[in-house]
């Protein structure tokens, strides 16, 4: 809710967490401002948005349809970021006064903070009250101030950590970055990681996804090297986000990240607070103990945030966003982080580990494809299924070998499902072998016309057989059946032939293969399975049992060739008999 700066009293001391507890289900108990949790992080690592807070702030009737200005402190914890976002309610409260930092013995007070080293802050907190600035060009904006949960505490996983920075930066439009004592690497780094996290949950444009972005470097100690304060932060940055040609790729790539992703970017050198405020377990933020040299350049670092002519309004694909549609993008992005359409930031060892199981599952694959083309690829020919299967199983044993045999990090444990991945993959190669070495087998080839010949033949034989006997109806289904299958057979000729159709031809080699099958798991005598034994060699495919099949069904019908045709069936007999002897 907006406040004249007049109501600069009603607010106090908020270090005791019970006090300023301020959820959804309930209003302002005294009517004073004070943080409100709208982003909570579960015990279970989940993430909640209290819309019913977020919304009683954002959709009071002075601020939801102004433009939005979004100040946001994220860093690592312990680092002061609580305590810098109370000297920025001070300014914003004071800014009319040039003294705005208060009496020097006015305890800080605001958002919770402390001494220590446990976290204070946890998921993000929105001060109640959106203060109203009239900006130089007479334009009046909403400005929020938002404190978030430090990253990498002992409580925190990665994700979490991500989540909630990639989300402060991409609901403010500046950014600050609290950092201590020096902007190393490893900053970079996290930085890089938290803002591609953020930018795979926003809509893809063309424009940068993030406005402003400020390095506040606290603590510095080398100011005979870079002078404290705005101009001598700049040189730092630019020292320390230079591209040149002779730096390894990896460092240009962090460079080039960080510059695509913000609009603008900047840097702060402070000076230490003094040890009375590091030291002093009852520090209570009293000017009067902290060092001058940092409240100095205190005076200059918060006007320079959060001055009118130094507001950005919030901005997502080049539009101004008002607190009305703020809340709504935030819906929408707490959404996106609580499912699992985004991939889960992982920590360097865990990356590493992955990347060097992976690495060892690849060279075990390319082994294992490599001895299996030797064996049954390319130009080799065809080898008996039995043969193939024992080569299978002896080059697989050597794949799973080289894995083993691979140093990998991450402990027996992290590289069993590796193993077990390794396993399943190459199983699969295997069945591709199977079907490569019996598309070498001609008679396989051959299924689909053997087998469309085979149910000519059976047809033509019945229809003759019927027709003759005088059961003209089964006759004609008998021909019926035979004219289809000879049409099945030129169309799939034609398919083979043109290459078309390729849908149509999977379903006759189907149809075909399922009648071959029918025919090959039928219940046979002993006798049969003598003959089939003998006809199914392992170059046969199949197709000296439908062959036997179609001899056993003619030899079934005989006697009834005979009967028509009485004459010449004597004659046969008796010149089989005479060969016979």
């Amino acid at each position: 809710m907006a406040r004249n700066r007049k109501d600069r009293d009603s607010w106090g001391s908020f270090t005791d967490k019970g006090i300023y507890d301020w959820s959804s289900e309930e209003e302002e108990p005294d009517g004073k401002a004070r943080p409100v949790q709208v982003l909570v992080v579960k015990d279970d690592h989940s993430f909640e948005l209290d819309e019913v807070a977020l919304g009683r702030i954002l959709l009071s009737e002075e601020v939801r349809d102004r433009e939005v200005v979004a100040i946001s402190v994220a860093g690592a914890f312990r680092k002061g970021k609580s305590f810098l976002m109370d000297f920025m309610l001070r300014y914003m409260y004071n800014q009319a006064s040039e003294d705005w930092l208060g009496d020097a013995e006015d305890p800080l007070t605001g958002f919770s903070w402390r001494g220590g080293s446990e976290r204070e802050t946890t998921g993000i907190q929105i001060w109640s009250e959106v203060f109203l600035v009239d900006k130089p060009d007479g334009t009046k904006v909403a400005v929020l101030l938002m404190d978030t949960q430090g990253t990498f505490d002992s409580q925190s996983t990665l994700r979490d950590s991500a989540t909630v920075f990639a989300l402060s930066t991409m609901i403010s439009s500046m950014q600050v970055y609290n950092i201590s004592q020096n902007i190393q690497e490893d900053d970079l780094q996290h930085l890089q990681l938290f803002t591609e996290y953020g930018r795979l949950a926003m809509e893809e444009t063309f424009l940068k996804p993030f406005q402003s972005m400020i390095f506040l470097v606290r603590d510095w100690s080398f100011p005979y090297e870079f002078s404290y304060g705005q101009e001598g932060g700049m040189k730092f940055l630019e020292k320390r986000l230079k591209i040149s040609e002779n730096q390894h790729e990896e460092l240009q790539n962090v460079r080039k990240h960080i510059h695509s992703c913000f609009t603008n970017i900047s840097c702060f050198l402070m000076p230490h607070p003094g040890l009375k405020v590091a030291t002093n377990p009852n520090f209570d933020g009293r000017l009067r103990e902290i060092d001058p040299e940092f409240t100095n350049h205190l005076r200059v670092l918060v006007p320079r945030l959060l001055s009118p002519c130094n507001l950005d309004v919030k901005e997502i694909n080049g539009s101004n966003i008002t607190c009305r549609g703020l809340l709504e993008y935030f819906k929408a992005y707490i959404k996106i982080y609580q499912g699992e359409e985004l991939p889960h930031p992982k920590s360097m060892l865990q990356a590493t580990a992955e990347a060097n199981n992976l690495a060892a599952v690849a060279a075990a694959k390319d082994l294992y494809s490599k001895k299996m083309e030797e064996v049954s690829g390319g130009d080799r020919p065809f080898l008996a299924p039995s043969e193939l299967q024992a080569r299978h199983g002896e080059i697989r044993q050597e794949a799973l070998a080289v894995f083993r045999g691979v140093k990998k990090m991450g402990g027996e444990e992290f590289s069993r499902r590796y193993l077990q991945q390794l396993e399943t993959e190459v199983d699969e190669l295997f069945v591709q072998y199977i079907k490569h070495n019996d598309s070498k087998n001609i008679f396989h080839a051959a299924r689909t016309p053997a087998t469309l010949f085979v149910v000519i033949f059976a047809m033509y034989v019945a229809a003759g057989i019927t027709g003759f006997v005088g059961v003209d109806v089964i006759a004609s289904v008998c021909n019926m059946v035979l004219g289809l299958a000879l049409i099945t057979l030129c169309t799939w000729a034609y398919i083979r032939y043109s290459g078309e159709y390729r849908e149509l031809g999977a379903v006759i080699d189907q149809v075909a293969g399922a009648l071959w099958d029918q025919g090959s798991t039928n219940e046979v005598s002993p006798q049969e399975r003598f003959i089939n034994s003998a006809l199914r060699n392992p170059t046969s495919g199949g197709i000296g049992w439908a062959i036997y099949k179609l001899y056993n069904a003619a030899a079934n019908h005989r006697h009834l060739y005979n009967h028509a045709f009485p004459g010449q069936g004597a004659e046969q007999q008796e010149e089989q008999n005479r060969k016979r002897n």
